[in-house]
């Protein structure tokens, strides 16, 4: 049976108005400072002894200012906020590089998780179904000043856009076109599989076919928001998140998904989630699978900024080069 080694790493932090996050409030001023959690994930396979390197989100750019003017105007709105350590740091620190890195697997194309895809000019980037249009100048939002993006921040010409998941047997974007570089048409022969339920969550990609890594489709949040689900050495898995939720009470049913006006949106109910109601669909299969995993036995759910689940993965070395 294969499985991977999953690492969890150090990708900056940034400050959350509860009021954009969590309805009822206790306390409407409440601020919480969280990390932006990226992963490092290795799979090595059992017959070639071949190892295949992920990065599950990059996090906060390191230099602030590198941001589009839009974002940046967001981002100060984010404060206590530090791109410090970045991803790249965050490998030094177990002997990798960027250069070691094959793919960039992104949750979703939201400021606080692209971090500087050009740090990792050899990887191939992964998006979810449809996030293309959000930096192609296709598609705008209006849920609120976190809903910027940047056009061509990502090179197309190494990019694999997930096929959809209403046409599961569909190859990803560009590759019939013709724009991958040879190595990159290669790889993404990874990545050109069916959609099939697993568990409780619909559409999930077995990328290397033997039941180690699953992308999750988890729409709701953003176009093309994906989460991964990882199946440890012990037969246990970690399911990574991203920004399926915000707020543990959220996953806890303690809370509900808040939504907000503002005058800059004045036709728009403002909310966290470009769609509020598919996001609550998204979370409560995810809230199912830790009542009830069924197949899939235990399960632990870490979202991006779960400041709780660091502090206690620091203290039991979960880092790298630690093992999550």
């Amino acid at each position: 049976m294969c499985t991977i080694s999953i690492h969890a790493l150090h990708a900056g932090y940034l400050t959350l108005p509860e009021a954009f996050f969590v309805t009822p409030l206790e306390d409407p001023t409440a601020r919480t400072t969280v990390p932006s959690l990226s992963f490092l994930i290795q799979h090595t396979n059992s017959e070639t002894s071949k190892t295949t390197r992920f990065v599950f989100d990059l996090g906060i750019r390191q230099k602030l200012s590198n941001y589009s003017q839009p974002i940046y105007n967001h981002a100060m709105t984010r404060r206590p906020l530090s791109g410090d350590p970045d991803t790249v740091a965050s490998l030094a620190a177990g002997g990798l590089t960027p250069d070691d890195i094959d793919f960039v697997i992104f949750s979703h194309l939201h400021w606080d998780h692209i971090g500087t895809p050009s740090d990792y000019p050899g990887a191939t980037y992964v998006i979810g179904p449809g996030a293309a249009s959000l930096i192609n100048g296709t598609r705008k939002l209006s849920n609120g000043s976190h809903s910027h993006f940047e056009e061509g921040i990502l090179d197309l010409q190494r990019t694999i856009e997930l096929p959809s998941t209403a046409s599961p047997n569909t190859p990803p974007p560009f590759e019939d076109e013709g724009v991958l570089e040879p190595q990159s048409m290669k790889r993404s022969a990874l990545f050109s599989k069916a959609w099939h339920p697993k568990g409780r969550f619909q559409h999930c990609m077995d990328v290397f076919d033997d039941g180690s890594l699953y992308i999750v489709s988890a729409p709701g949040h953003l176009d093309g928001h994906i989460n991964l689900l990882c199946r440890k050495s012990d037969g246990d898995y970690v399911y990574l998140a991203g920004d399926a939720f915000h707020d543990a009470r959220l996953l806890s049913g303690e809370k509900e998904i808040a939504t907000w006006s503002d005058p800059a949106y004045p036709k728009s109910v403002c909310c966290i989630h470009s769609n509020k109601g598919v996001a609550e669909d998204t979370l409560a299969r995810i809230r199912a699978t830790l009542q009830q995993p069924g197949e899939l036995g235990k399960v632990e759910v870490v979202f991006a900024h779960d400041g709780s689940w660091e502090r206690e993965a620091e203290k039991q070395g979960r880092f790298f080069p630690g093992r999550l």
